[in-house]
């Protein structure tokens, strides 16, 4: 694993990474080694396409027919 040194770190930012760290229970050095990960290591985004892949093939194409029915009255009538 890297180390990383930042040096001439505002006094405000790492007063507030201290406190942040508290309140997680943890190190202030676990809490930027937290921050930079969900800062920098993002999930890889599905593309439209791999979504409409993902969906399942199920039912039949009879499924999807659009009936006409030329017999419904309008109930606004």
């Amino acid at each position: 694993m890297a180390n990383l040194i930042v040096r001439n770190i505002d006094d405000k930012i790492a007063q507030a990474l201290k406190i942040q760290a508290s309140q997680h229970g943890v190190s202030a050095e676990e809490e930027h080694r937290r921050i930079l990960a969900a800062v920098l290591i993002k999930p890889n985004k599905k593309t439209f396409l791999d979504i409409l892949t993902d969906i399942p093939n199920v039912g039949k194409e009879d499924d999807f027919t659009r009936i006409q029915n030329d017999n419904i009255t309008n109930v606004f009538d």
